[in-house]
């Protein structure tokens, strides 16, 4: 059983607090924004107010070490914090990023540390990863992105879709063929400074749900051998603890999502009078709300045990997996209620529940479609010949 310690109770209540006071204040004006047309962000100014408060609450590195000047959060700690910044559509994570932090610190050498691994703890740089390829996806075996040693250098040529935060990142994990494996064999993870000759910012994507993605091209992207991030050919298991981290981020912030929908749904329900009877009162709204009930707790049971379990440096690609699939099909489910017991009120772009809804739809692509999880899951549980 997860055990929570008091101080990680009262840093979520703190952070419980900063979004309350500091974040959903916003809410309007960023869905004023993005309603226009705009990006689904915050401004310059807004984000240095923001950022000034972390500062001040001492919200910032908070899974980096205590000897690089973070608080080195533990992961169940860090998963309580970020069910609370999901409870608001104000576009904010507390920098830096954890997944790729995670990344590198499992095998960044001492140089790296020094260039990249410091910098972006410290929040003075940012970065994304390049994974996915047109046609690819999902499937390791269908990148086809190589870099061949040419002397001291890396060149590097192929081309990665759906790629996150690309214009602000000062550098981009860029994954790579140097082998002849057919999977995940060969797999090289590279750190390719913005500005690179050779490494081209293709197009932007507008997803759903306010999200931007970008298309890179990397036409004969020559680095230096340096910027290899980890073992040549070992890509791929550091690349899995990323993506590990990211899933139970996933889990739980489709807690708060749906902390958020159920508090607006049952305060409709309370408010809302049809043909003479409260919502409330009615037996199909009563179910959405102890259904949401139900899967919101056993979802933040799944993410707790699977952090607990992280922390303790077990392997946790079952409880990943399983958690993207239910926990993705979970907020679907419950903020398309919320968004019913809303009525035409509910398909506004007035309110964040279409942003929330969206954002949980694209949630069961990113970070390996559902079909992919079940069909990894289901080859595990037949091969042991037990669930766990």
């Amino acid at each position: 059983m997860t055990m929570i310690s008091e101080e990680a109770r009262m840093l979520q209540d703190l952070v419980a607090k900063f979004v309350e006071r500091d974040l959903m204040p916003l809410e309007p004006a960023v869905l004023a924004r993005e309603a226009a047309g705009g990006k689904w962000a915050l401004t310059d100014a807004e984000e240095e107010v923001i950022l000034g408060k972390c500062t001040e609450l001492g919200l910032w590195g908070l899974d980096v070490p205590e000897a690089m000047g973070g608080a080195a959060l533990d992961t169940v700690t860090r998963m309580l914090l970020e069910e609370e910044i999901a409870r608001t559509i104000t576009p904010f994570e507390f920098p830096p990023d954890s997944p790729n932090l995670h990344m590198m610190m499992a095998v960044a050498n001492e140089d790296q540390r020094t260039r990249y691994l410091q910098p972006y703890a410290d929040g003075k740089a940012k970065s994304g990863i390049a994974i996915s390829e047109p046609g690819a996806g999902g499937d390791p075996a269908g990148m086809i992105t190589r870099a061949r040693k040419d002397g001291d250098d890396w060149v590097i040529n192929g081309r990665k879709i759906w790629v996150s935060r690309v214009p602000a990142a000062d550098f981009i994990i860029v994954m790579a063929r140097t082998g002849e494996g057919k999977r995940a064999e060969g797999m090289t993870a590279f750190i390719v400074e913005k500005d690179t000759p050779g490494f081209i910012i293709e197009r932007e994507i507008r997803m759903i749900g306010g999200r931007l993605t970008y298309e890179l091209v990397f036409d004969d992207c020559r680095v230096p051998e340096r910027q290899v991030l980890g073992e040549l050919g070992q890509g791929y298991v550091p690349m899995q603890l990323r993506l590990n981290v990211r899933r139970l981020q996933m889990g739980a912030r489709c807690v708060g999502m749906c902390r958020r929908a159920v508090e607006m749904m049952t305060e409709q329900a309370k408010q809302r009078v049809t043909f003479g009877v409260p919502l409330a009162d009615r037996q199909a709204i009563q179910w959405w709300i102890a259904d949401a009930a139900i899967k919101i707790h056993a979802t933040r049971l799944m993410v707790l045990s699977a952090a607990e379990k992280m922390e303790a440096g077990h392997d946790v690609k079952d409880e990943a997996s399983m958690l993207k699939v239910f926990a993705t099909e979970m907020a679907g489910e419950v903020i398309d209620q919320a968004m019913q017991t809303f009525g035409a009120m509910g398909m506004t772009k007035e309110l964040p529940l279409h942003l929330f809804a969206q954002q949980a739809r694209l949630m069961r692509i990113y970070e390996g479609p559902t079909e992919v999880h079940r069909m990894a899951i289901a080859k595990r549980v037949l091969r042991r010949g037990a669930a766990f």
